[in-house]
């Protein structure tokens, strides 16, 4: 499971002004699949599926209370699936659709909430959903993932929540609570496995993804000789 936060930039990602751009990005494939008669997905949020455009870009740029002009707005976060993980959650595009919404809705928003130690809740938090099932740029024969629209501020309009911020459960000083991202991420990742009974690899997991790219050499050979004697116990 790949998860990222696309970083703000002056386009598409552009997080200071309306979400109107990113929304209209994420509906490009729809007209394509719909012409060919194809399966396609409107947006969804916690409870809701087939939202309206215009009430998702309404619902984010309105959420904006005691934001600056140049503040965050709201963030972006695409959620990819691999091949292997797609066919643990379903056999067709459409079953897969409907366990990646299960997937946000019962995983991933809680564990979103949760991390940033303010005692939220998945309700606190104000969020639109695009699956899309196509990435140009891939040779993959499964390719569905999903984009996800956050507002920098929960459902009360009361709070800023940033996920980009370095701060990491602080309790004094100006920023409280703050957001650990390599804790998401592993929360996220087990509760994937939970929910769809997942028999997950060491090779696959982001604990090993993390040690091959950000650890020392001595700790990347160890945890490779782990994988190499899981792999030979396999085999047994």
């Amino acid at each position: 499971m790949n998860i990222d936060f696309p970083p703000p930039s002056k386009g598409t990602y552009n997080n200071a002004g309306s979400s109107r751009r990113l929304a209209n990005y994420l509906e490009h494939e729809d007209m394509e699949r719909m012409e060919q008669g194809i399966y396609t997905e409107g947006f969804f949020n916690l409870t809701d599926d087939n939202i309206y455009k215009s009430q998702v870009i309404k619902d984010i740029d309105s959420n904006i209370g005691q934001l600056l002009k140049t503040d965050a707005k709201f963030y972006a976060i695409h959620i990819s699936p691999s091949e292997k993980e797609l066919r643990a959650m379903g056999n067709t595009e459409q079953e897969q659709a409907e366990a990646m919404k299960r997937y946000i809705r019962e995983v991933f928003i809680p564990e979103y909430a949760k991390n940033f130690n303010k005692g939220l809740s998945e309700a606190d938090i104000k969020f639109y959903g695009k699956i899309h099932f196509d990435r140009s740029r891939s040779d993959n024969e499964l390719n569905m993932h999903c984009h996800l629209i956050v507002s920098r501020k929960d459902q009360a309009n009361k709070k800023k929540l940033s996920p980009l911020t370095n701060h990491k459960n602080t309790k004094n000083g100006v920023i409280t609570g703050g957001f650990d991202r390599v804790n998401l991420f592993q929360q996220a990742e087990q509760g994937f496995d939970k929910l769809f009974s997942y028999n997950r690899q060491l090779s696959e997991s982001f604990e090993y993804a993390n040690t091959m790219k950000n650890s020392s050499i001595t700790e990347q050979l160890e945890l490779q000789e782990q994988n190499f004697t899981c792999e030979k116990k396999k085999e047994i």
